[in-house]
């Protein structure tokens, strides 16, 4: 192994959203430091890596995705950084090196965790995961009322510190199903914008429609008792454009349930994107699904007993030292959150919801869940829509209306004739990375074993 090689290609750079308690350049330092307690003092998002000697240290919040891979080559180990799979395998096939690359190499940053990497040469570095959010469980009252009112405070916040980083006069998108999730993020974005000193009517509100899909009914009705209707847009599209196979290459993920969130997604941001060339700033409610619990354990193999023992499963899943721990994805929200992030960013949006913020998350956690649900796991349907509505009308002074849960993207029943299986998506992931790695065996070679420093190595 070469000295004086630092053997690091970060794709991405740092990036970040809606980032408070420190600049970038502060956290990038306290990422090469190792420094997890800086980095518990910022609120937001952001997603970093950094060199410190011979140990890369790579840090990400749930807003944004990061991922690396080891390349072989004679000078040691090289890590490559992106936000993508597709984009490391780019970066190794212009180094003529993709005969090396598989996408189950590839491991992605669990959310919360500063993850250090030793690049000592063979055999291949063990990474180390230490935590920089550890929220207070069950330390508030056993009242929903209460926990909904620190909740929607914390979203207004992050919300704010979001849109302080969007141009005052630009206009911004709101993906708005009509659902306790979207429509408390649309009236907290707009008290944000009036805080702020700006027109919360720049905000525009967006709702998918395959043509008669509950969504636009729900959504119409809500606008109209918020009396927001002239904020809110219907975008119809064909139901041929609810395209699995299509998400799935964006999302680079087989996960159903996030498969079928971004092919609607994809569909809703497309139909936008037409029609407004210019907006470039996208508010959602992804995760407050998963800061209330608020899934049905019939369609899962949890139980009310693993998700109040798990306190962040739904945003983390079991933990990176757990057995059902994946190298190649985190677990939970920080693995499906590409469900929104890569819809948005095929469509040139930048995506943010104040949901998925730590403070956000843990003000939920506060609340004692074992008391409020008392061994009934039907409480789980309604507990969200309880504590959203009084904390929307507790800080906001506004009546938000709350209809039955259901998914986002029920409202594509019109357009999915079945729900789609995880064999299936599997399949088509993997039918697509065979064609790409099979195209890649023809390339020009270039041995691991060549000198030639790559290019782009810092």
């Amino acid at each position: 192994m070469l000295e004086g090689v630092d053997r690091l290609i970060d794709l991405t750079g740092f990036r970040a959203s809606g980032l408070t308690g420190g600049t970038g350049h502060e956290v990038l330092d306290a990422v090469r430091r190792g420094d997890t307690a800086r980095l518990a003092r910022t609120g937001g998002h952001f997603a970093a890596v950094a060199r410190d000697g011979h140990t890369v240290r790579l840090a990400r919040t749930i807003g944004l995705p990061l991922r690396y891979f080891v390349a072989k080559m004679y000078h040691g180990p090289f890590l490559v950084v992106a936000d993508r799979i597709d984009t490391i395998f780019e970066w190794c096939r212009s180094q003529r090196i993709a005969w090396q690359f598989e996408p189950a190499y590839t491991r992605m940053i669990p959310a919360h965790y500063l993850v250090e990497v030793d690049q000592v040469g063979c055999p291949d570095p063990i990474p180390r995961y230490r935590r920089f959010f550890d929220p207070a469980v069950a330390s508030a009252p056993a009242d929903p009322a209460v926990a909904g009112a620190a909740y929607v405070r914390e979203a207004l916040e992050v919300t704010k510190g979001w849109l302080a980083g969007v141009p005052a006069d630009e206009p911004v998108a709101v993906a708005f199903s009509g659902g306790a999730d979207s429509t408390a993020a649309w009236l907290i974005a707009r008290r944000a914008q009036t805080e702020l000193g700006r027109d919360p009517d720049l905000l525009r509100a967006f709702t998918l429609d395959y043509g008669g899909g509950s969504d636009a009914v729900q959504a119409n009705a809500v606008a109209a008792a918020l009396g927001l209707s002239g904020s809110w847009e219907r975008v119809e599209v064909g139901a041929s454009d609810f395209d699995v196979a299509r998400a799935i290459d964006v999302v680079e993920d087989y996960h159903p349930f996030d498969v079928e969130c971004a092919a609607a997604a994809l569909s809703l941001l497309g139909g936008v994107r037409a029609r407004h060339p210019r907006l470039r700033h996208l508010i959602d409610g992804d995760g407050g699904d998963e800061n209330w619990k608020s899934y049905p354990l019939e369609d899962s193999d949890l139980t009310l007993s693993s998700i109040l023992r798990n306190p962040l499963l739904y945003q983390e899943g079991w933990g990176v030292q757990a057995v059902k721990h994946s190298l190649c994805y985190s677990g939970g929200l920080s693995r499906g959150y590409v469900r929104t992030f890569a819809p948005a960013a095929h469509h040139g949006f930048e995506a943010f919801s104040p949901f998925t913020c730590r403070s956000v998350i843990a003000a939920a956690q506060a609340l004692p869940f074992a008391e409020v649900l008392a061994d009934d796991p039907s409480r789980l349907d309604t507990l969200k829509g309880d504590a959203v509505r009084s904390g929307v009308r507790a800080v906001l002074g506004a009546e938000m209306p709350v209809w039955p849960k259901r998914r986002f993207q029920d409202g594509a029943h019109a357009a999915r004739r079945a729900r789609v299986t995880k064999a299936w998506c599997r399949r088509v992931f993997d039918d697509r990375w065979e064609a790409r790695l099979h195209e890649a065996e023809v390339d020009d070679r270039r041995s691991g074993n060549e000198m030639t420093v790559p290019v782009g190595v810092r």
